[in-house]
């Protein structure tokens, strides 16, 4: 387990103003939670994040009323039991959601035990074989809910597991949806993973009953063992070696065309340069881990020179387009995932996603091909739990 609060991905955003035009979002909003698993199981589920007016961790109660966590100790001490029932499959409950940057957990038959310690909330990491949560079968999605709007996303960054697709509704009517998958798509994931040679098998994880409980992420795979931690270096030795004597155009920010910065691969590192011929960050070869994590070798701070690089990088790499495209991002979903080796995880779960949309990593935003939705005046949300078919 890692400890840390709930914090969603670069699609949520945890603080920003809305438009002068546009009304605030209002202190909370409803959440309709519906149960078509299909699945006997009791179903629990959480509503934990931090709160952005203090920054404090802690969780939210059915009324959206906001609990901070008490302090925690170590060893880790139980945290309050923070869950709520969700009815039988066929039927839903609504709660109301503060304004949060959290994500909403939900576990199949099996409360999740949850910990503090003196730095705040221990996260499920079921990565770690000890994990007390690790034969619990459970999912969860991440949202922002700000003065500028709702964030809601379906994710599969760390794991694929209990399907569910997320909702929002404007003040229009209107209503949007992502995550769903394609009828037999939950299985036909897991499947064909265990089918593929090269390790990719070994990312599925089943309970002493037979019962499937997730697909881990590659990058996880390659943390723990299970997948192997050459896995994408054949590609990334070709692409490495084709800018060493060609050129990378990287245009990070769509609505800035200008913006564009050239890498070429020299002494083992790729150098960027802007239109000045000024190197403004440099790369070094990255590993598998580093491209299917979006991390270490292919860091992305919170800045508008590396980490937009980095973000297209990586998208590049897991989506394996740098080598059949020289001007990235390439944001073609034709073109994804065509080469023998390539992120076989985002490949399988976008393959079988209704929309084609999935969070497969940390920066399949690139493009907008994330499971997300956004509303900047929403007046409902909503979490339906999917059938397992």
């Amino acid at each position: 387990m890692t400890a840390g609060g709930a914090v969603a991905h670069a699609d949520a955003p945890v603080s920003g103003a809305p438009a002068s035009d546009a009304p605030a979002a209002p202190a909370t909003i409803p959440l309709t939670i519906t149960n078509n698993s299909g699945r006997a199981d009791t179903v629990y589920v959480y509503n934990l994040g931090t709160e952005l007016s203090s920054g404090r961790q802690g969780w939210a109660d059915a009324a959206g009323t906001f609990h901070p966590w008490p302090a925690g100790g170590n060893p880790p001490t139980p945290a309050p039991d923070a869950s709520l029932a969700v009815p039988a499959t066929g039927q839903s409950r609504t709660i109301r959601i503060p304004k949060l940057s959290g994500r909403i957990y939900f576990s199949y038959g099996q409360k999740l035990d949850f910990r503090l310690t003196t730095g705040g909330l221990v996260q499920p990491a079921v990565q770690n074989p000890s994990d007390p949560n690790r034969n619990i079968l459970f999912n969860w999605s991440e949202y922002t809910l700000n003065d500028a709007g709702l964030w809601l996303n379906s994710t599969q960054v760390d794991m694929f597991s209990a399907p569910y697709s997320v909702g929002v509704t404007g003040a229009d009517g209107a209503t949007r949806s992502a995550g769903r998958l394609k009828p037999g798509g939950y299985r036909g994931v897991v499947d064909t993973l265990r089918a593929r040679p090269g390790g990719w098998a070994n990312l599925v994880q089943t309970r002493s009953d037979g019962t499937v409980l997730r697909v881990l992420s590659p990058g996880h795979g390659v943390g723990t063992g299970a997948l192997p931690a050459g896995t994408m270096a054949d590609y990334i030795d070709r692409v490495w070696r084709k800018y060493a004597t060609s050129a990378l155009t990287v245009t990070p920010f769509a609505d800035q065309p200008n913006v564009r910065y050239t890498g070429r691969v020299s002494g083992g590192t790729m150098n960027f340069t802007n239109a000045q011929g000024a190197v403004v960050t440099s790369f070094q070869k990255p590993d598998s881990d580093s491209v299917f994590g979006c991390h270490k070798l292919l860091d992305a701070p919170n800045d508008q020179v590396r980490g937009p690089i980095s973000r297209t990088l990586c998208a590049g790499f897991n989506r394996t387009t740098l080598l059949t495209n020289p001007s990235q991002p390439d944001t073609s979903a034709a073109g994804f995932y065509q080469d023998a080796v390539t992120n076989q995880y985002a490949r399988e779960i976008h393959a079988r996603m209704a929309d084609g949309r999935a969070y497969a990593f940390a920066f399949d935003d690139v493009g907008a091909h994330e499971s997300l939705v956004h509303d900047g005046n929403p007046q409902k949300a909503s979490v339906t739990l999917d059938p397992f078919d």
